[in-house]
């Protein structure tokens, strides 16, 4: 790898360690021209997968579409740059098991983001939720609330 400063091609790896969620290793770089310090993120790269489309339509994945329709769900929502990654970590790794001959439809997809959704930001599920599903009126939101927290049953004695 190049330093970042004074752009030698000698870079030495002096230490990795796996990042919190295990999902990417964090490496410290030391240029042996200058002894410029500075660390990279390794994360798990999705390779040849395809995505299809509701219309038929095959296209490649791309991580960068599947993080910026979860972020327009979580706008005004607390959560850290961390948790975030995290997330998207956790989706890709089930869209991974999940494609089967290296394709995987958008539904398979949506699927899963709302299961992760569901347990990270229940506000940002039915957000993503009531685009994915298409809702058309209150009463769609209405039964997915109700899904998501069926009233408790009284027992009389």
């Amino acid at each position: 790898m190049f330093c970042p400063v004074c752009n030698h091609k000698d870079t030495n790896v002096v230490d990795s360690r796996l990042s919190g969620n295990g999902l990417c290793v964090r490496r410290r770089r030391c240029c042996n021209k200058c002894g410029f310090r500075f660390s990279t993120l390794e994360e798990m790269q999705i390779l040849e997968l395809t995505v299809v489309k509701r219309d038929g339509r095959h296209e490649a994945y791309n991580r960068d579409k599947l993080a910026n329709g979860i972020i327009h769900s979580l706008e005004k929502r607390s959560y850290t740059e961390e948790e975030f990654k995290q997330l998207i970590n956790k989706i890709e790794r089930d869209i991974q098991k999940r494609a089967a001959h290296n394709e995987i439809t958008t539904k398979e997809i949506g699927e899963l983001v709302m299961k992760h959704l569901e347990k990270f930001d229940k506000v940002a599920y039915i957000r993503f939720a009531s685009v994915y599903r298409q809702f058309t009126d209150v009463n769609s939101f209405q039964k997915e609330l109700r899904r998501m927290s069926p009233a408790k049953k009284i027992h009389k004695k």
